[in-house]
């Protein structure tokens, strides 16, 4: 025993898990640096804690309508924050299930360093009206091509070119995973070559190039746990939707309106929905290590 309140007596056990409970992450008794004046402010904190509880208890007040709601509620909600975090656990994918997932879609994971070269074809504000046709755009671009392949050094160029104000190119490559870039610009990115350029789009303003430097594909260890996650959604989602098919949910659509239909790329990029006690009991899940270069 650590600590009395009434008759009540508390063991250190009890203490360092209630207090955890309570304040979340607010104070860790093992901490060294803590560990003196925290851990009595944490003692203080509970032994207040305790001592009012009683005290609503013999004033009776667990009887008010208003605490019995409230307790109701907490009951409610703990309950089903446990069913949640038991749910997550059996949603849990196995390391086969990610291998397998990962093998029928490589291609996802394909990602691309690429170089963009803009000509601007309207100078400044244009106010002299002065615009560049297409094909002095292009030619300019051949140029700073060219220059490239020769060896000049591509900062020395995008430095040039910003100074003048004609332009812009990527000193370094940019890396770009499927789906990040626009549709037109990802699909001929990825189907260069390495070294190769190839023109992206022509407005009145701009040319647009770009330069495939060299194209790779994530391995599974740098994409399992958005894999995880992922599929630990999917999987989450089928188990509350096969839940509620069997609990006979019905709702008054006059009062609540009718469900927007979900889509299936809707349902694939969602998450079940989970209360804030809920995402606390989760806080051990995986996290998504996947990082975007650019």
């Amino acid at each position: 025993m650590i600590l009395k309140v009434g008759n009540l007596q508390v063991t250190e056990e009890e203490f360092e898990s209630r207090i955890k409970a309570i304040e979340g992450s607010g104070g860790d008794p093992d901490k060294e640096e803590t560990s003196a004046k925290s851990r009595r402010r944490l003692g203080d904190d509970y032994a207040s804690v305790l001592m009012l509880s009683q005290q609503a208890v013999a004033n009776n007040l667990e009887s008010s309508p208003e605490v019995a709601q409230q307790l109701a509620i907490a009951r409610i909600q703990t309950l089903s924050d446990a069913e949640f975090a038991a749910l997550m656990r059996q949603a849990q994918p196995t390391l086969e299930e990610i291998n397998r997932y990962y093998s029928a879609h490589l291609s996802d994971y394909d990602e691309v360093r690429i170089r963009r070269l803009f000509i601007w074809r309207r100078r400044g504000n244009s106010k002299d009206g002065t615009v560049l046709s297409t094909q002095a755009a292009r030619a300019h671009a051949d140029q700073i091509r060219k220059a490239c392949a020769s060896g000049t050094s591509e900062q020395q160029l995008s430095e040039d070119l910003r100074k003048a104000e004609e332009g812009m190119l990527d000193p370094a490559p940019l890396t770009f995973s499927r789906g990040e870039l626009p549709p037109e610009m990802e699909k001929v990115a990825f189907a260069l070559k390495p070294g190769e350029w190839s023109e992206v789009d022509d407005t009145p303003s701009r040319l647009l190039l770009i330069q495939l430097v060299s194209s790779d594909r994530k391995q599974l260890g740098q994409v399992s746990s958005r894999i995880e996650k992922s599929l630990q959604g999917e999987k989450m989602q089928a188990l509350l939707d096969d839940l509620k098919k069997k609990a006979g949910i019905w709702m008054d659509e006059q009062y609540f309106g009718t469900a927007a239909p979900v889509t299936g790329a809707q349902r694939r990029n969602s998450e079940p929905q989970q209360s804030e006690l809920q995402e606390s009991a989760l806080k051990g899940g995986s996290k998504n290590e996947d990082e975007r270069q650019k």
